[in-house]
């Protein structure tokens, strides 16, 4: 198996006890993505088949009438799935989002949560394929339980050029 040092950092961080997990997930996620950082992007469980995310409705994120940003929504998108996949491309490749379509269906409640995942098939290409593309899915739901927006997010990996 090529080297993932995202992958073995998660893996360290899931052998501690369940209490210290999200703070030290969050932590690694927003010392590798500044920008998920400031917007204080919570990682509450990571596996390799799956990411949690959450974000609060907080004044950093909010637009002009409370809820959270557009831009914040997508990010949380973003991050749920480019995580989750980081995690499964070598450290020799590059990572790079092709599509990131979100369609904005009403406005969010709270704070949102979002849940990307990975089938074993799109494991197995991601550990096979030295290129290619992928449609990751992510729900992000609000404190309503419903889905203020709908994303589809296709990321790409190639080989690094050295």
């Amino acid at each position: 198996m090529p080297s993932n040092r995202l992958k073995r950092a998660v893996s360290l961080i899931n052998r501690l006890p369940q209490g210290l997990r999200p703070s030290l997930l969050s932590l690694l996620f927003a010392s590798q993505v500044r920008f998920a950082g400031t917007a204080r992007i919570r990682v509450d469980s990571l596996t390799p088949q799956q990411a949690c995310l959450t974000l609060r409705n907080r004044r950093r994120v909010r637009n002009h009438v409370g809820g959270i940003h557009a831009a914040a929504m997508a990010l949380l998108a973003e991050s749920a799935t480019g995580f989750l996949v980081g995690m499964s491309v070598p450290d020799t490749h590059l990572l790079l989002i092709k599509t990131l379509q979100v369609d904005y269906r009403r406005r969010a409640t709270g704070s949102l949560r979002a849940l990307a995942t990975l089938t074993s098939e799109q494991l197995m290409t991601l550990a096979t394929q030295t290129r290619g593309e992928i449609t990751v899915e992510v729900a992000i739901t609000d404190e309503s339980g419903r889905q203020p927006i709908t994303c589809e997010m296709i990321w790409a990996w190639l080989p690094r050029q050295h």
